[in-house]
């Protein structure tokens, strides 16, 4: 006879994961990390049905909703007919998902390219280092802006603006230079936001006027760096939001000097801002472009890029030039394929931004009545609250760390409810609220979220 194993307390299970996890995967910013039992919609609930309203989606992985079901009954379906193919062999989810993404690509920005899979996203950028090393014949040297985050391996640390993230694994001789991105809010005072991104584009620009700038021989036109890795809005960096001319403007000195363009749409893509790349808003076409997260609505894990036939060809870049043994795996390709379909058919892109004006309004409503709140902005529901002093600008990090602790006792009154509230941080002082909801999140959802805002700030702000 078979007995059902014991189903262990939240207790038991702490002192099982104080033992036996490892913390280099997980983050532990607070002392007891909430364990969650099951989520639907925009909320997650603890073992005791507890509900927390969800401002972060898994980091921007669940654009989509928890349990979208839709794209659950699509995993549910590929489950039960070809969950498993070795990568040596083709499958019809991975064809026909590489050329929806190429298609669209090369529709919008004007060229032929080619998808290559893989399943996380610094994995698919450690795949786009190879192929930018690759086509510029062994260069190793990198941009990246400062306050920019692509990832914590090795090569995707590299070109990640923060040391913490290096400082343990010895010298990083291929580490990016790392260039000012105009970060407004705390940019030079007097220059309005598009003036702030000329400048910093000069800047830029500046680094090419003499061969003594250490970028580029003058004589033979030839650049030391290869690509210029950007996040078209910042992530981690707290979704600081540039000027919609800036890029077109680090654009043409790129193309001046022969330097590839690699823009990360691991946390922006899928419809974040409003459309499915973000970098759609700004104008620019991209050499190679990496993409995650929420293409699979943060089911099967599944990432890749597309990159510019004449960097990815199979002349260039031949069998073999990289492997995962889970690549293009067909539970996530699967679900992505139908994730794209699902984004054809429904208008997300008037949605995203009704939403996120609204969203954004509301915001703006809470900063007229508490100093604290430095900073607002947002594009489509990819929105930012900076959380200051009363001065409303020197960085308070203590204040968002107790609001973050206090919102995940599950405790706060609203409209004769008892809920919690799930926020991201990060901001160059960890000070800013990244809000990225659910695309499917309500009105009254984003009311219920801005009355909790509210009052996490009267408790903590009275604290």
């Amino acid at each position: 006879m078979y007995d059902a194993p014991a189903v262990l307390t939240e207790a038991e299970l702490r002192n099982l994961e104080a033992d036996y996890c490892s913390w280099g995967d997980t983050v532990h910013y607070l002392d007891h990390p909430k364990f969650f039992d099951t989520c639907e919609g925009s909320y997650m609930y603890d073992a005791e049905g507890q509900a927390f309203l969800d401002l972060q989606m898994w980091y921007s992985a669940v654009n989509f909703g928890y349990r979208n079901p839709r794209l659950n009954a699509v995993a549910h379906r590929q489950l039960d007919r070809l969950p498993q193919v070795a990568s040596q062999y083709l499958h019809r989810e991975k064809v026909e998902l590489a050329a929806m993404i190429a298609r669209d690509v090369e529709a919008k920005f004007g060229s032929k390219g080619r998808v290559h899979f893989n399943v996380g996203g610094a994995q698919a950028v450690e795949d786009s280092l190879k192929i930018v090393r690759n086509s510029s014949g062994g260069k190793s040297l990198m941009f990246a802006f400062e306050g920019g985050y692509h990832g914590r391996t090795l090569g995707a640390s590299a070109i990640t603006s923060s040391y913490r993230y290096r400082r343990r694994y010895g010298h990083f001789g291929d580490r990016a230079q790392f260039i000012e991105f105009p970060y407004h809010f705390r940019g030079p005072r007097g220059m309005t936001k598009e003036e702030y991104g000329e400048h910093c584009v000069a800047k830029f620009a500046r680094l090419f006027e003499t061969e003594y700038n250490g970028v580029l021989d003058t004589k033979t036109g030839q650049a030391e760096f290869a690509a210029f890795y950007i996040e078209p809005i910042q992530g981690t960096g707290g979704y600081v939001i540039p000027p919609p001319n800036f890029f077109a403007g680090i654009k043409r000195v790129l193309d001046q000097h022969g330097i590839l363009l690699v823009v990360d749409e691991i946390q922006m893509g899928m419809y974040r801002t409003g459309k499915l790349w973000s970098i759609e808003h700004f104008g620019v076409q991209p050499d190679v472009l990496v993409f995650g997260k929420a293409l699979t609505n943060g089911l099967n894990p599944l990432s890749g890029l597309w990159a510019r036939e004449e960097l990815i060809n199979p002349t260039v870049f031949p069998p073999g030039s990289t492997h995962s043994t889970f690549n293009a795996n067909p539970m996530g390709t699967a679900v992505a394929l139908e994730t794209l379909r699902m984004c054809a058919e429904l208008d997300y892109g008037t949605a995203v931004a009704e939403k996120g004006a609204y969203f954004l309004e509301g915001l703006r409503a809470l900063q007229r009545r508490w100093p604290q709140i430095g900073d607002v902005d947002g594009l489509g529901l990819a929105l930012r609250c900076e959380i200051c002093e009363a001065d409303g600008y020197t960085p308070n990090k203590k204040l968002l760390d107790r609001m973050e602790e206090e919102a995940m006792k599950g405790d706060l009154e609203v409209g004769g409810r008892r809920l919690g509230l799930i926020l991201d941080v990060g901001g160059y002082h960890k000070n800013v609220i990244t809000l990225a909801p659910s695309l499917e999140i309500t009105y009254p959802e984003i009311d219920t979220a801005l009355e909790l805002l509210d009052a996490l700030l009267r408790r903590c702000v009275a604290g």
